[in-house]
Formats: structure tokens, C-alpha cells, sequence
């Protein structure tokens, strides 16, 4: 296909691909995997440790897309910054000189927000266009100081008030993105993040044997477990749900799989005495995507206290694999769940109350959750129908 009939697309703000964790990074991974239009040329800026940063090997291909590798400084929090703009400032060039012509640029995530409308005078040089990702709520969440939270809600109002779109991958975050700044007059649109189905990939004798001895080195034994899979931070209400867990008359065992942060920890414990529960099992992280999705299926329960932001990945994953799911009951949660789901609040006892009544639920009304959950991710949340609202919003 010639240069001129193709529509370059360059991506900056996930870490990159192919993705282990993270939301952004899975769904750029889902976006090149599930390509169907030829015409769309990806790139995609992803993040090396400096140590292991050589610029002579810095490009591969990955689904097909043009993979370029930035260093990721360990700079605090103005390291995804600087990542940010260097890929920018890198793409930019490229685009400029190879004369490409109505390139996209998509930013994932309100970081840059004080040198927005110098990258976007340069977008618009080249006739582009600039689209961003708002992702949720940032400048909410518990693990940043006051002063970068401020930056946050002013990064925010920045990126929203330069770009020529505002993709949002959930309704709650549209609808506050048109009310926050009406006076910016955002142009929005919906496009959800996905999920894959619970059948999706092969078994294997080797990775059911992986998943035997992880069983075995934690003790555990199918559907007779809770799960939690995310983020180790305050605003996922971690404390709630081992309180919580700990006050109900449960025999199960409370399985964590994350990535803990040895401060957040010892908080908890201070707080909880979760180490004096036997119930209560910390097991680390687990990278490899088939195993984990078996952990899921397995689950008797699956547990989601996620506060802050919008579509998260870790909750369409749980319901296109695990049958009963148990979640706070905020908007973003409901918007994807529905009635697919049971709920609970932070108020005392009440996920305690809702933990007894599940282990006291028929077998197959938990199946039958089940099967509502799985119907409504392929029906609304499908890595291939989504990909495939990006190519039209990309080529348009």
C-alpha cells in the first residue's frame, strides 16, 4: 500500500507491548492483535529500563505495528512525563520528516497537560489530528501527594481543552468530562475497553501442571477460594474487603493476587491484624495470562473494590471468567456489570453479611450469573468490536 493511502496512528502514554500488566497496555496490545483494516498503520512508544536502553536495537514489530523503545527514568512521578514527551517529540519528527500525511496521535492518560498546546501547534502543522484517553480519575487516587494531584486535575483540564477528541472507555468518565468542562466544549465518544472470552487460547498439559503447583505451593483447591487481581493501592479498598472478609463466618481462604508495596502492607496488617487470620493469603503476582485466567475460573467468588476511575480491566476479566462477582457499588461498576453482579457498600458488616450469603448460594444460580456476565462481556465489551470502533474513529 502506498505511503499516502495509509493512516499513520502513533500511540504514547502505555508502557508498551506485548503487554504483562497494566490497562493501557493490554488494550493497545488487543487493538494491534485484533487489526482488521490494512490501511491503519500503528506505532506504538513503549518503555525500557535506561540500563538496557540502546538506540540501535530500539524498533521491532509487534502485531504488526512499529514498536519504538524510549527510556523510562526513575525519576519519581515525572518519569512518565518525560517518557511521554520524548516519545512525542520523537513521533512528531518522525511524521514531519516522512511527510506523513493526517496523522493521529493519541495520547493514553492527562500527564502532559503544561506543554499540551505546544504539541498540539505541531499537530496541527503536520494537518493531524490529536485525540487522548482521560483514562479515570487520577488526581483522585489516595498514593499521590496533594500537589500532584493538583498538577493532575490541571494536566486534565489542559489535554481536554486541546484535543480534537476525547475518547472515553466509560460512560461515567464521558459524562464527567462534558460536565466538568463545558465550557471547553470537549467533542467525546464512548468506545469500551475489552475483555477476552473465558474460552479464548488452548490448555496445555504443561500449563495445567503450572497451575497444579501453583495450587499446591498456596495451599489452595478449586472454588474454594475469593480472589482479588489488581493494583496493591488505598483506593481499591483493599482494608474493606480483608476487614470485612475477617468478620464473616466464611471456611474459605481470601486469595491476593498482587504486587504488594511493602509500606501499603504493613499499614494493613497494623490496621487489620490480617496475619493472625489463616484465611488470608497474599500470593504475590501472576504474569503468565493463561494460568491467571484459570485462577479466575476456579474462583468460588471474585472480589472488586476498585474506587477510582473507569472501565477497569480487572473487572471485565472477572466476569468473562469468574461466575459470581462480588463489587462495590459505585457507577463505574454497575455501568459495566448491571445485573450481572452482586453488590456491596463500605458500610460495616455489609460485605461480611454478603461474603455468609454467598457461600450459602444455590450452585446454580451462581451459574446462571455466571452465563449473564460472559453473554454481556461478548455482547458489549469484545476485543474484536472494539478494535474495530477504533479503526473507525481513527480513519474518519
Amino acid at each position: 500500500m502506498k505511503q499516502k493511502d495509509l493512516q499513520h496512528v502513533f500511540i504514547i502514554g502505555c508502557k508498551g507491548i506485548p503487554a504483562r500488566y497494566g490497562g493501557f497496555e493490554t488494550f493497545v496490545d488487543r487493538l494491534t492483535a485484533y487489526q482488521k483494516d490494512r490501511s491503519i498503520r500503528y506505532h506504538v512508544a513503549c518503555a525500557c529500563e535506561p540500563e538496557a536502553y540502546r538506540r540501535e536495537n530500539a524498533r521491532f514489530t509487534y502485531h504488526g505495528a512499529d514498536c519504538v523503545t524510549f527510556p523510562w527514568h526513575k525519576i519519581g512521578p515525572a518519569r512518565a512525563v518525560t517518557y511521554d514527551l520524548e516519545a512525542l517529540r520523537f513521533f512528531l519528527h518522525e511524521a514531519q520528516k516522512r511527510r506523513i500525511a493526517h496523522p493521529v496521535f493519541y495520547i493514553l492518560a492527562c500527564r502532559i497537560g503544561p506543554f499540551i498546546r505546544h504539541v498540539k501547534r505541531r499537530v496541527d502543522a503536520l494537518g493531524g489530528r490529536l485525540y487522548i484517553n482521560p483514562d479515570g480519575h487520577e488526581f483522585l487516587r489516595a498514593k499521590w501527594a496533594p500537589p500532584i494531584r493538583r498538577y493532575w486535575k490541571y494536566s486534565e483540564k489542559q489535554m481536554v481543552g486541546a484535543a480534537d477528541l476525547v475518547i472515553c472507555d466509560s460512560k461515567n468518565i464521558q459524562a464527567y468530562i462534558k460536565r466538568e468542562y463545558a465550557p471547553l466544549k470537549p467533542k467525546t465518544v464512548y468506545i469500551a475497553y475489552g475483555a477476552e472470552p473465558a474460552d479464548a487460547g488452548q490448555g496445555s498439559d504443561e500449563k495445567t501442571e503450572a497451575l497444579r503447583g501453583w495450587y499446591a505451593a498456596h495451599g489452595l483447591k478449586a472454588r474454594q477460594y475469593y480472589l482479588v487481581v489488581g493494583r496493591f493501592v488505598p483506593e481499591n479498598n483493599y482494608e474493606t474487603m480483608i476487614r470485612e472478609f475477617m468478620r464473616s463466618d466464611t471456611t474459605k481462604t481470601f486469595v491476593l493476587i498482587t504486587d504488594v508495596s511493602d509500606g501499603f502492607l504493613q499499614k494493613l496488617k497494623q490496621r487489620t491484624g490480617f496475619d493472625r487470620d489463616a484465611r488470608i493469603c497474599f500470593a504475590g503476582t501472576v504474569y503468565d495470562q493463561a494460568i491467571l485466567k484459570e485462577i479466575r475460573k476456579n474462583a468460588y467468588a471474585y472480589f472488586h473494590g476498585h474506587e477510582v476511575g473507569g472501565t477497569n480491566p480487572s473487572l471485565l476479566e472477572a466476569l468473562a471468567c469468574t461466575d459470581l462477582n462480588l463489587l462495590l457499588d459505585i457507577g463505574f461498576n454497575r455501568e459495566v456489570a448491571a445485573d450481572t453482579a452482586c453488590y456491596w457498600t463500605k458500610e460495616k458488616g455489609d460485605l461480611a453479611a454478603l461474603i455468609d450469603r454467598a457461600d450459602r448460594m444455590d450452585p446454580q444460580k451462581i451459574r446462571a450469573l455466571g452465563v449473564r456476565a460472559r453473554a454481556r462481556m461478548a455482547d458489549c465489551y469484545s476485543w474484536e468490536s472494539i478494535a474495530q470502533r477504533y479503526e473507525e474513529t481513527f480513519s474518519g
